[in-house]
């Protein structure tokens, strides 16, 4: 089974949709007339990581995954992103290292062995780590970003979290 289609190609968009939240958030500010990085403190609840927090780890998310999966050393980001641009610049880091991910690389990623860094001396399947851990802490992140930004007024819709669908007449 190869890993690839079902994660790749989803990561790069969701990650694209994150970074078009961002658009719409600076275009909030603009009408509104407020410095659009303060978004970048606000939080659902009092104990909940920052917005730009929640960015950082959908960048991580994604590249991590895709990394530990396809058998290659990540990029290394410092999670010092003060600014939207700073963050948009991370989002779009984050793509292209996607984007050098090939196929290939995901051959026998469902079976091989993933460690954590969190969990020393322990394994994990990669199609357990896939979809019982990384996917879901994923879209954790990203709904969280999206719910932050949402609830200061930015004008994102179910369509902005989704992205383009496929679809074709039939």
């Amino acid at each position: 089974m190869n890993l690839y289609d079902p994660f790749v190609p989803q990561l790069i968009q969701t990650v694209g949709q994150a970074r078009q939240w961002l658009d719409k958030a600076q275009a909030l500010a603009e009408q509104k007339k407020f410095d659009v990085n303060v978004l970048l403190s606000a939080r659902l609840a009092p104990d909940q990581h920052p917005l730009v927090r929640q960015f950082q780890m959908i960048s991580d998310g994604a590249k991590f995954t895709a990394a530990r999966l396809g058998g290659v050393t990540p990029p290394v980001f410092e999670d010092n992103e003060t600014t939207v641009d700073e963050v948009r610049a991370r989002l779009d880091k984050t793509i292209a290292f996607l984007k050098t991910i090939e196929p290939a690389q995901l051959e026998g990623a469902d079976a091989r062995t993933v460690t954590l860094p969190f969990a020393p001396g322990k394994g994990i399947k990669g199609i357990d780590f896939l979809v019982k851990l990384a996917l879901p802490n994923f879209y954790f992140h990203a709904t969280t970003a999206y719910a932050i930004l949402r609830h200061n007024g930015v004008d994102v819709g179910k369509v902005d979290f989704l992205g383009e669908l496929p679809f074709f007449d039939v």
